[in-house]
């Protein structure tokens, strides 16, 4: 595809005449020339154009529970890809080395959304997601490629830490099949300090995507030794959930790991996972899964009336399926939440890197 700027939406003119962003609640105001604290906005001359558009960190085919999506499309394969920058400043960034980047050659991969969408389709992928750095960042591209990948019949996948202003939150959401939104802490002390960012819009987008959407959700909390870890903490937030979003929205706690600004923090152990795990669980939460670790018992997907036993996964493989056709337990017939086909997929726990550079027009 042509290396053309892309102009991109969300701005106005603030009243000391610098341009001021409108996409996240940083509202960064620039100059001629400068770039947004997610350093892919940019301001030139009388335009703002995302640098990134176009340009991907690279593509890997994943299992959709790698997401992590535990209730869309069990067993399947999701396209998955990123670009570079981040719109938070999180100590424990997992992806560093992609979101934090100010290099644009690890932008290695050039692909057009219409390329993107037919890789999908030619893998035999179910979904397309946009994962490894926050997509509210190169959003407009996103909502591209998603707008290609519906032509085709492919499903759209938000992997997002939910920072966004509500103009663009509606403009990106309407394009998106399914999302699963960090919420990283449930205290502003936390997201002040270690993300640079603010909790209660986070909040606001899990609101909003439950109460105003049919936007599928999943949400994932990274657990951090002595940081986010508490009994307090986890029942104040399993406690949110349940009131605000209801016991049905899968809450996945997932283990840290040393990495980036944080590399003194040893690992969350597996007691951890498995006590945030039971504290949700006695707040009323029906699906609470463990992730970064070896636990078939976290990953598996019981019944919430009769506690049959649904979906049994091994890391990312299903090992059992015991859904009815229509989403339900055989037994009590319950409605098991969630988008399901007749039958899991049988992508497994495999994980391929792929070119898409062929696909480009």
């Amino acid at each position: 595809m042509k290396d053309e700027p892309y102009f991109a939406r969300y701005w106005h003119w603030a009243e000391d005449g610098r341009m001021q962003c409108d996409l996240c609640p940083r509202d960064c105001k620039l100059n001629n020339n400068q770039r947004g604290a997610c350093f892919v906005r940019m301001r030139q001359g009388h335009e703002m154009v995302l640098t990134t558009y176009g340009r991907s960190s690279g593509f890997c085919i994943d299992p959709i529970e790698k997401k992590p999506l535990n209730h869309f499309y069990p067993g399947s394969s999701v396209l998955s890809f990123g670009t570079a920058g981040c719109n938070l400043a999180c100590k424990f960034c997992q992806n560093w080395d992609i979101s934090k980047s100010r290099d644009m050659d690890k932008l290695m991969d050039q692909a057009a959304p219409d390329a993107i969408a037919q890789a999908a389709l030619d893998f035999k992928c179910k979904s397309v997601a946009f994962t490894y750095n926050d997509p509210v960042i190169f959003a407009e591209y996103a909502m591209d490629v998603a707008d290609s990948c519906h032509a085709r019949g492919i499903q759209t996948v938000a992997v997002t830490a939910g920072y966004m202003h509500a103009k663009p939150r509606r403009d990106f959401y309407s394009k998106i099949d399914a999302a699963n939104v960090d919420l990283k802490a449930f205290s502003e002390d936390f997201y002040f300090k270690l993300t640079g960012s603010q909790l209660q819009p986070v909040l606001d987008t899990l609101l909003y995507l439950k109460h105003e959407t049919d936007v599928w959700l999943e949400i994932t909390t990274l657990l951090i030794p002595n940081r986010n870890d508490s009994d307090e903490e986890l029942t104040a937030l399993s406690r949110w959930v349940f009131k605000e979003l209801g016991p049905d929205v899968p809450l996945h706690f997932s283990a840290f790991h040393p990495d980036f600004k944080m590399s003194d923090v040893p690992a969350t152990d597996e007691a951890t996972l498995i006590r945030a795990r039971n504290i949700a669980i006695e707040a009323g939460l029906r699906y609470v899964y463990t992730g970064n670790i070896h636990y078939m018992f976290g990953d598996t997907t019981f019944c919430p009336l009769c506690h049959t036993t649904l979906i049994v996964r091994d890391w990312h493989h299903i090992e059992r399926y015991h859904l009815t056709a229509d989403g339900c337990c055989p037994e009590c017939k319950t409605v098991i939440p969630g988008r399901f086909d007749l039958a899991p997929g049988g992508f497994g726990r495999k994980r391929i890197p792929i070119s898409i550079c062929s696909y480009s027009p």
